[in-house]
């Protein structure tokens, strides 16, 4: 069952105080009706009834999908080993557990896995679009402001990279990028069952820590 609290918060654009619910743990297969807030976003936006602002609050959240088998922690703080223990048993039945620091990953991470993507699949199709875009395209990887997964159909996935204004999408196959896994497995490999952030700060480590010189 999902939970939650009552808080007193402060709105940071009027200073008054008034009390809103957050959401510390969402299991959707006993809420289906909160999926979607969820997949939006919308589960961290409050109102405040003073001014009328809406703002989002990112508090810890729990988020459980027993169908799909995955339990993601949302927070920029490290999981507390209580959750690891309580994960323990779904990571032994084949579990993803992940950790997502921002509610953009959170959101982008609940559809890849709608979706039934592997996220490190996803993870790298974003990095060698990136590649694409800065080798081929003549793009400044300054000018880079988000990479973002789209969806993937008939075994191809499409990914935006947006630069301000603009942007441009790659559509790309999924089996090449399932097979590079496959053979470089260790490089891969996670330890699933402590919650690991995969990102592209992560995948871009993979691949700095490659080109790194032997002593």
């Amino acid at each position: 069952m999902s939970k939650s609290r009552e808080i007193q918060y402060t709105c940071p654009y009027c200073g008054k105080e008034f009390q809103t619910t957050i959401y510390e743990s969402i299991n959707v297969k006993e809420d289906v009706d909160l999926k979607d807030n969820c997949m939006s976003g919308d589960i961290f936006k409050h109102l405040c009834p003073h001014c009328h602002t809406d703002f989002m609050i990112q508090n810890p959240l729990v988020y459980m999908d027993h169908d799909l088998k995955f339990m993601l922690w949302v927070s920029t703080e490290d999981v507390p080993e209580q959750v690891v223990q309580l994960a323990k048993p779904l990571h032994e039945k084949g579990y993803k557990l992940r950790r997502c620091e921002t509610i953009q990953q959170f959101t982008e991470k609940l559809q890849i896995f709608e979706d039934h993507m592997d996220d490190i699949v996803v993870e790298l199709g974003k990095y060698d679009s990136f590649i694409e875009y800065i080798d081929n395209r003549q793009g400044n990887p300054e000018e880079v402001t988000s990479i973002e997964y789209q969806y993937t159909k008939d075994d191809v996935m499409k990914i935006n990279v947006r630069c301000d204004d603009k942007g441009l999408s790659f559509l790309i196959p999924i089996a090449g990028l399932e097979e590079e896994i496959r053979a470089q497995s260790d490089r891969y490999a996670l330890d699933n069952a402590r919650f690991p952030l995969v990102d592209s700060n992560w995948i871009i480590q993979l691949f700095l820590e490659e080109d790194k010189p032997l002593n």
